[in-house]
């Protein structure tokens, strides 16, 4: 699953694991979505980013751990973050990706966050 507020930042991710073929089974902009979603698909990863409207990644990230302390997620945020990427990592994200990104680095990441 990809969480991110922005449609572009969600194509370019799509398109980086499907043309892994990897399949994405669903989207968010927002932290409640992402929320909704997880309950009805629980998928086996989600990329969720940590800057959004309303509700950020690492509050809808921490509503999902409760309830699903099993679940993969890696945040994605933008360099320069560092402060918000080790709050999510000490809430339970299993990983992150710093913005910009290269495709190899995604998956490298994904793929480790899955063997594990």
């Amino acid at each position: 699953m990809i969480v991110d507020d922005a449609l572009f930042m969600r194509a370019t991710l799509r398109d980086v694991f499907e043309s892994a073929n990897w399949k994405i089974i669903a989207e968010a902009s927002r932290g409640e979505q992402a929320i909704a979603e997880y309950k009805t698909y629980q998928p086996d990863l989600v990329i969720m980013d940590i800057v959004m409207p309303e509700m950020g990644g690492i509050d809808a990230m921490k509503r999902i751990l409760a309830d699903y302390p099993d679940a993969q997620i890696i945040v994605c945020s933008a360099l320069g973050q560092n402060n918000l990427i080790l709050e999510a990592v000490n809430a339970g994200a299993r990983d992150f990706i710093v913005k910009p990104f290269n495709r190899a680095q995604v998956l490298e990441v994904a793929e480790r966050v899955i063997a594990e």
